[in-house]
């Protein structure tokens, strides 16, 4: 089998690919050895390709609005509380949809059936609950966190700062999110933090 019809092979077996684009036109060079060029017009269809799709798709940008209306974000934290939609709030808050509320808790020790009651009595129910526990993951008592799933409640425990961002994206996604954050102790650089 010489090199020009191995040549011959190959390309016959790219035609029909071709032709699932589009319409081909054959045409044959020679220089040096035998070249087969395509020219073909593009015709859309409704199965596309991935070249297809840089010639026919566009790609958009959505931009998420900070002041979207009846939304809440939390722009940054201090040892002394959180800024909330440019309100400052001092001390441990309960966010739950809408609202902000001062949460009458001290440290995560604090955290019991009692002070999540207000989280599982709104009505419509809240999805995921978030709470921040201050600088550092402290763990919450396992029947806590059973409970809260029996009321259709997932709860997520993080540090506050984790918090704060994990509430400001379940936020942006539109999801029914409540949160209960106590201050950290101490936030080195991280004071008037911005949180996006």
């Amino acid at each position: 089998m010489t090199a020009f019809s191995s040549l011959l092979q190959v390309v016959g077996m790219a035609v029909p690919w071709f032709r699932i684009l589009g319409r081909a036109e054959h045409c044959w060079k020679l220089g040096g050895a035998a070249v087969r060029t395509q020219n073909w017009l593009q015709q859309r269809s409704h199965r596309l390709t991935p070249s297809d799709d840089e010639l026919y798709q566009k790609t958009t940008v959505n931009l998420l609005e900070k002041d979207s209306f009846g939304m809440i974000y939390i722009d940054g934290y201090t040892t002394q509380g959180f800024t909330i939609n440019g309100n400052r709030v001092v001390g441990p808050c309960a966010i739950i949809p809408r609202t902000i509320l001062q949460w009458n808790v001290g440290s995560y020790k604090d955290i019991t059936q009692e002070s999540l009651s207000l989280y599982y009595m709104l009505e419509p129910r809240i999805e995921i609950l978030v709470l921040g526990t201050g600088e550092k993951v402290q763990r919450l008592d396992p029947n806590l966190l059973r409970f809260m799933r029996q009321k259709g409640i997932a709860v997520e425990v993080q540090d506050t700062p984790n918090a704060c961002a994990t509430f400001n994206f379940l936020i942006s996604e539109r999801r029914i999110t409540a949160a209960g954050l106590i201050p950290p102790t101490s936030v080195g650089k991280a004071i008037g933090k911005v949180i996006v």
